[in-house]
């Protein structure tokens, strides 16, 4: 099949001709930039034989660049026509495993846990955050993820204490991953132009702050709780948090002797903070 994927012009006509009309609901904006293409392949770092998966192949404009980069790629696409057109592409090309799943029913423990050390996607937004978070708290995560998201949700990701982009899943990721944006999208470099400003992230997992499960389900779960009332002070907003609510005078001891704030709110701890609160917090639970 004879596809010029970096012309805007030449994929409108393509899917046209294929009635694939691009999808809001799945988030479905092809990238055209050869540019864009070759830093997210830069910024991957991957090599030859590094095992790599890659969630909402579209057209296979990454998935071309992945394999001509040497690695061994599994692609997922929910999309009937697009997985057709995939494997029509791809089909023959070694080291290259195209699956036809939804990326929200996967097994990322058992893909990862199978070798495969990177993600490198472009990103459906409609479900971009769910993914990351997914793959994140897998049994095995991956080592490093390469992604292309809204701008802000990437802001999201790596927002620090006191930032306004801070959530819990700010935190959740920064436990496991060292998070930078490396470069903004402009809507230009899509067919059909998204609404909003995309950017590269890099997550590298770090290894510095590794957690039992048992403990980091808690620690999740707690964080998740304080950010549910994100503009009350914590003594307020987890006094009604089901299993983990503690009176307001317990909770800003806890914060105390965690070097907050008492009148702290969640986005003001830092993740040293978060650590230290939910051991202390389990503990004050059991007694």
């Amino acid at each position: 099949m004879s596809l010029n994927l970096y012309s805007p012009r030449e994929i409108s006509a393509f899917l046209t001709a294929h009635g694939i009309r691009p999808s809001k609901a799945l988030g479905q904006n092809f990238l055209t930039d050869r540019n864009m293409i070759q830093r997210i392949i830069d910024a991957a770092q991957v090599q030859p034989g590094t095992r790599v998966l890659e969630i909402g192949t579209g057209l296979g404009v990454l998935t071309e660049a992945l394999l001509d980069a040497g690695v061994e790629l599994t692609t997922v696409e929910k999309d009937k026509a697009l997985h057709a057109i995939l494997c029509e592409r791809f089909g023959q090309r070694p080291h290259c495993t195209l699956l036809f799943e939804d990326a929200l029913r996967l097994d990322y423990g058992a893909l990862f846990g199978s070798g495969i050390t990177h993600l490198v996607s472009n990103l459906p937004y409609s479900v971009g955050t769910r993914v990351v978070v997914e793959a994140a708290t897998a049994a095995t995560p991956p080592e490093r993820m390469t992604l292309l998201l809204q701008k802000e949700v990437c802001e999201r990701f790596c927002a620090r204490e006191r930032e306004p982009e801070r959530g819990a899943v700010s935190v959740w990721l920064q436990q496991s991953y060292d998070a930078a944006i490396v470069r903004e999208v402009p809507p230009a470099c899509f067919v059909p132009r998204p609404e909003v400003t995309s950017a590269v992230c890099v997550l590298q997992r770090h290894h510095r702050t590794e957690l039992p499960r048992a403990e980091a389900d808690f620690f999740r779960g707690l964080v998740k709780a304080a950010f549910l009332h994100r503009r009350k002070q914590l003594s307020a907003a987890m006094r009604g948090a089901g299993a983990y609510a503690l009176p307001a005078e317990r909770i800003r001891a806890l914060l105390e002797s965690v070097g907050a704030a008492p009148d702290a709110r969640a986005e003001a701890l830092t993740l040293e903070q978060w650590l230290h609160l939910s051991a202390a917090w389990a503990e004050a639970l059991r007694r």
